[in-house]
């Protein structure tokens, strides 16, 4: 007696195949769409703190971080006074007690200007968990790239940092009103990873791996 074995016909690994695609092609399109709203994220992050700072700097004449009546103003809770010198100082993802760029979070919440808790002087994570803040000037020592105040988010992927740059400027990372700077590592920290101490990258790279910090002039 024989047996026989049965395989799958043509028409039926067709239209697994065409399955297949379709399951890749709303993986790969679901992956595009929460690409594009981290862009968006981002680009409003950049957008809202600019209107902050100059609503600020409008009602009290002074950079936020920077402003040297900031405790007179407000007691409580308690604010830091700035040295009122047009430089908001220390790099925007600094976490020492007392540097102007931490201050600057604290100015904006109590001022009412930013949501968050009032008594933190942490600085807001973007949508990619990286850290959006400000800072005065970018750039190695002896060759400032964007002076005077400038707003940076952290942790970007390339194809976030180029859409960033795209949108604000030229897409290009060494030139114009936006500059893009290679981290090392996933935190913008320590030596040539901060946009105060180094030149801005050559290119925008989506590899997966590097990520960048963008900086932006007001």
């Amino acid at each position: 007696m024989k047996s026989h074995q049965k395989g799958f016909t043509l028409v039926e690994i067709a239209i697994v195949l065409v399955i297949i695609g379709l399951l890749l092609g709303g993986v790969l399109k679901g992956q595009e769409l929460i690409t594009q709203a981290k862009i968006k994220n981002v680009a409003n992050d950049l957008t809202g703190i600019t209107a902050a700072i100059y609503g600020y700097q409008d009602r009290y004449k002074r950079f936020p971080g920077d402003d040297s009546g900031a405790a007179a103003r407000w007691a409580n809770p308690a604010a830091t006074n700035g040295n009122g010198d047009g430089q908001v100082t220390g790099e925007f993802n600094a976490n020492a007690a007392g540097t102007e760029s931490r201050e600057f979070w604290q100015h904006l919440r109590l001022a009412g200007f930013v949501g968050g808790d009032t008594a933190t002087k942490d600085q807001p994570n973007n949508a990619v968990g990286g850290i959006l803040g400000a800072q005065t000037n970018t750039g190695a020592a002896g060759a400032v790239e964007l002076a005077g105040l400038v707003v940076c988010t952290s942790n970007l992927p390339g194809k976030v940092a180029v859409a960033i740059d795209t949108q604000f400027d030229d897409g290009t990372p060494g030139r114009g009103t936006v500059r893009g700077y290679t981290q090392a590592g996933n935190v913008a920290a320590d030596g040539g990873a901060n946009p105060s101490r180094a030149a801005s990258a050559a290119t925008y790279i989506d590899d997966g791996v590097t990520l960048y910090t963008v900086c932006k002039t007001l």
